[in-house]
């Protein structure tokens, strides 16, 4: 019969039965619907450097990626983005074994983490986590250990004492994103030297999505990993375009690691995507040569309008957690009288205008999670000036 599977089981699998469609698309789409304004998925309302953008064409009118690319990455990219973390890290790697392009860093997450997993590995991720991860470990048989940031004193805290009692000997890997979504939190030299001594000391392996690495703001400092004592050989670097160039579209991020580690992540990789983002690869390579002025630039306008949203947010009655890095603000709902992060996100539309992300999707624990609502600030001023004389109507 028409429609009928070929058993009582369900078509999905089980790993992904928690996974329903994500909270960027239902809040998109509720965004749509009621022409709010889409401060929840994130994503700029401008594109990046036209010079960039002229790059990608040029690459397509001169027929250079068009056809498939290298499965490593195009040699100008994967050498563009060796020399970037040599020149802002002191840390060198050779651009044929030691770089994998990515589609995106969502690619290159799952493809790790399916390397580097055998079913029922232990993985301590901190949670609120970008919620590709729980996907990613679910699609490889491993278990999910969340390890929760807390809010103290205007931000959110990695407890570390947490963090080593929850690494047992089932644990193969750490799940590290600093600068870190959603709470905006920037991992300290000691919170990363406490990290970094705890994977030498239990033999752990490390996976570390720096995709915000230039976002930092105020005294913030972004460290990688990698750069510290008996990392080098056991971390798995995650690196994106479309967060520092305002490309998220072209979707090309990458890996960086010893060959070994690489030579892992590809052997699943090529069977993902196999290769993608061409001409975007060669303009990407452009982008990460640019001047240190363009990053510089770029932190000033993201934090002016980190100050703009903060402020009306304040104004609006929101306790507000002043991110340190990446382009959201996570605030707390209860001043309000609110206390269900769902709840308020969806309502919030049809009382303000405004979309947001309830932070909750990114807890294990949701009670947790419930009381905190993510807003993305890396929209034009205008948009974020509307935003907030909007969410003052609450």
């Amino acid at each position: 019969m028409a429609g009928m599977t070929s058993s009582a089981r369900p078509p999905l699998n089980r790993r992904f039965a928690e996974f329903g469609t994500t909270i960027f698309a239902e809040m998109s789409a509720l965004a749509a619907r009621t022409g709010s304004i889409n401060l929840g998925q994130g994503f700029p309302d401008t594109d990046g450097p036209d010079e960039v953008r002229e790059a990608a064409v040029r690459a397509l009118r001169e027929g250079r990626g068009n056809q498939y690319p290298p499965g490593p990455g195009v040699p100008e990219l994967r050498t563009a983005i060796a020399a970037h973390q040599e020149r802002r890290y002191g840390l060198v790697h050779d651009p044929d074994t030691e770089v994998l392009v990515t589609a995106g860093a969502t690619e290159a997450i799952a493809a790790a983490l399916l390397a580097l997993l055998e079913p029922g590995d232990e993985v301590i991720a901190f949670e609120p986590y970008y919620d590709s991860y729980a996907a990613s470990i679910a699609m490889a048989g491993g278990t999910r250990v969340p390890v929760t940031l807390r809010p103290h004193e205007g931000g959110f805290r990695l407890d570390l004492d947490e963090l080593r009692a929850a690494v047992t000997d089932r644990t193969r890997l750490l799940l590290v994103n600093t600068p870190h979504n959603p709470t905006g939190a920037v991992l300290t030299r000691e919170e990363l030297s406490a990290i970094a001594a705890l994977a030498v000391e239990r033999d752990l392996l490390v996976v570390t999505d720096e995709v915000y690495e230039h976002l930092v703001f105020d005294d913030a400092e972004h460290l990688p990993l990698a750069t510290f004592p008996g990392m080098r050989e056991r971390t798995v670097t995650i690196g994106s375009a479309g967060k520092t160039f305002s490309f998220t579209g072209w979707k090309v991020g990458w890996v960086t690691a010893t060959p070994e580690l690489v030579g892992a992540v590809r052997a699943v990789k090529q069977f993902l995507t196999y290769v993608a983002s061409g001409p975007f690869q060669y303009a990407v390579a452009e982008a990460l040569a640019l001047p240190d002025s363009y990053f510089t630039a770029l932190r000033a306008d993201l934090l002016a309008k980190r100050d703009l949203l903060a402020a009306g947010l304040t104004e609006a009655g929101f306790e507000v957690f002043r991110p340190a890095g990446t382009y959201f603000i996570t605030t707390d709902i209860r001043p309000l009288g609110e206390k269900d992060g769902f709840a308020f996100c969806r309502a919030l539309p049809e009382r303000a205008g405004v979309v947001a992300i309830p932070n909750a999707v990114f807890y294990d624990d949701r009670e947790a999670g419930a009381p905190f609502v993510r807003f993305a600030f890396c929209k034009r001023e205008g948009v974020l000036r509307e935003a907030a004389d909007r969410l003052r109507r609450l």
